[in-house]
């Protein structure tokens, strides 16, 4: 198999072309940065620029399956500026895929599967969402979402099986949120935000990228959420991770208005609920290496930390 990734040099995508290559598929990958251009047997580099329609149609070369991970980073003070940057990066990014594919009709591109985010579902603090779900949030991120999505389902006309992974909160050691949250941890100013019981679903990076494959392998389409099996609150996540790292937490919550103060309308993240559903990537097969957040924090601390029942709200594990 041969894949096209798109923000393959990204954290979610460096840890994919990572197990292409341990399945033997070969990687072609576009880039904005023609420094970044890499030319290898399994591996080769192409250039592209969203902004301007420019691509090189070589990238399509043999590949039958292109994973889609382009986007702007959300995690940036959402200016006017910003959120137009937001949305035309994924927007963009999409549409020039699309016009590359209809201007080579010999290509031998099947699938197209495309990153999406759990900000689409409403946020709270007592709904289990699964992919049926017709609500859109009221916010920046459902917009976001949910034009990204429109912009996936264009791809269906060009007899393409489409599929959409609604990613949750990525956890690594190498970027994303989880080193952000670890900070204010190992300087004892660690807390949970708000009241701390806003649902954050979750999901190692390890069993991210292996979704992306299973969908590939098993030629998959619609949509599936990109999250563990077990949901934890906030307060949960914030303890976890203050075990994993062997430090005390010892100040209070911190209140949304210090927050919101700090960082504008971008501070919605951290508050917004998402209790989310893994049951329908599960009912195709896949299993998580890492289905409990311990588990996982464990994995990225080289811990041996065991999970901390929890007290209350409980989620269902689904397993295969």
């Amino acid at each position: 198999m041969k894949v096209l990734i798109t923000g393959a040099t990204g954290l979610v995508g460096s840890e994919l072309v990572s197990q292409c290559h341990e399945k033997g598929y070969k990687v072609n990958y576009l880039t904005t940065r023609k420094n970044k251009i890499v030319s290898e047997d399994n591996y080769q580099g192409y250039f592209w620029n969203p902004k301007s329609g420019e691509i090189d149609a070589k990238c399509l070369d043999g590949v039958s399956v292109i994973i889609n991970l382009a986007g702007s980073s959300i995690s940036k003070r959402w200016t006017t500026s910003y959120k137009k940057e937001i949305i035309n990066s994924r927007v963009n990014t999409l549409e020039l895929l699309r016009n590359t594919l209809l201007a080579n009709e010999d290509h031998t591109v099947k699938s197209l599967i495309s990153a999406s985010a759990i900000g689409i579902y409403p946020d709270s603090v007592s709904n289990f969402y699964t992919e049926e779900e017709a609500a859109i949030d009221d916010s920046f991120l459902g917009e976001v979402v949910a034009v990204w999505e429109k912009k996936i389902n264009e791809f269906k006309p060009l007899g393409l099986k489409v599929a959409k992974v609604r990613i949750g909160l990525v956890m690594s050691k190498d970027g994303g949120a989880l080193p952000e949250m670890a900070k204010p941890v190992k300087y004892y100013v660690g807390a949970a935000f708000g009241s701390g019981q806003q649902w954050q679903s979750w999901i190692h990076i390890t069993d991210l990228a292996a979704i992306f494959l299973h969908i590939a392998k098993y030629e998959l389409k619609g949509t599936y959420n990109g999250v563990a099996p077990n949901p934890v609150t906030n307060a949960k996540l914030v303890k976890e991770i203050a075990k994993a790292l062997d430090m005390p937490l010892i100040l209070p919550n911190v209140p949304k208005f210090v927050m919101y103060t700090l960082l504008g309308e971008m501070a919605y993240i951290l508050f917004a609920s998402q209790r989310v559903s893994s049951k329908k990537i599960e009912e195709e097969g896949f299993i998580f290496k890492y289905a409990n957040i311990c588990q996982a924090l464990g994995a990225i601390y080289d811990t041996n930390a065991e999970c901390t029942p929890s007290k209350g709200n409980v989620t269902k594990q689904y397993v295969s």
